[in-house]
């Protein structure tokens, strides 16, 4: 698809989301094809790594696209929920490691798939935010799971409670990333990451990435699809997303 961009080089795989007029935001048919341009690799002995990254220099992958959402239904929301997680958890699962390269804006849906990677290579322009709350809304692709796990539950409530930005030094300093660098060499870094831990034994490397990930349960990720989904048609949920599609603030108070 032209949303999406996949190149094999140097044993490497590289995804580009190939959005830029709309800041690389993701919506369901390019959350499958993310998928499954990493699936097609899994029997691939010529492929040892992952990256995926977003065109340009402006966003990673800025949310998720919610004009559709003012449609869904309850049943809906669950699906779409459930689908992105189910997605993002064979990322998370994969038996070869995938890197996610961050250049500029990784907000909402676009963090939770770079936190669904195994590492996170950053510029340092790149900003972060879980901006949900302010449709009425809470992360639906297992970003409230996934950012406790990665930064501590205090400062994961703290960051999805407030919406607020983070940077990318604050990012690093909470263990969001593991590096932050010159936009002209996050994907050489992220390449060269990957080139490091191809010389060590595959079969280790994904016996590794399936033992560090079962610390993650699947009764937060249960819960996180049911809220998502009662918040989708909620009418705090409708006026935070009419709010955002007109481009005004919205106003909960009038619905509390």
């Amino acid at each position: 698809m032209n949303d999406l961009t996949v190149k094999d080089e140097k044993g490497l795989r590289v995804i580009t989301i190939n959005r830029p007029k709309a800041m690389n935001a993701l919506n369901a048919p390019l959350i499958r094809a993310i998928g499954e341009a990493c699936q097609a690799t899994k029997d691939d002995a010529t492929i040892h790594g992952i990256i995926i990254t977003g065109a340009g220099d402006k966003a990673f992958a800025a949310g998720a696209d919610i004009k559709g959402f003012p449609e869904l239904s309850q049943e809906d929301a669950i699906q779409l929920s459930r689908e992105g997680h189910e997605i993002f958890t064979d990322i998370e699962n994969f038996p070869k490691p995938v890197i996610a390269a961050i250049n500029g804006y990784a907000l909402g849906g676009g963090l939770e798939l770079a936190m669904s990677c195994h590492m996170r290579i950053a510029t340092e322009n790149a900003m972060f935010g879980m901006p949900e709350v302010k449709l009425g809304l809470i992360p639906g692709y297992g970003g409230t799971q996934r950012l406790a796990h990665l930064i501590g539950k205090a400062k994961a409530m703290e960051f999805i409670l407030t919406a607020n930005m983070m940077d990318a030094r604050e990012a690093y300093r909470l263990g969001l990333v593991n590096e932050v660098v010159g936009s002209e060499a996050l994907v050489a870094k992220a390449e060269e990451l990957l080139q490091t831990i191809a010389k060590r034994g595959p079969l280790a490397i994904s016996h590794a990435i399936k033992n560090i990930n079962l610390s993650v349960t699947d009764q937060g990720f249960e819960s996180e699809i049911s809220s998502f989904a009662k918040l989708m048609v909620s009418d705090q949920a409708r006026e935070g997303v009419a709010a955002f599609i007109e481009k005004r603030k919205p106003d909960f108070k009038k619905l509390s």
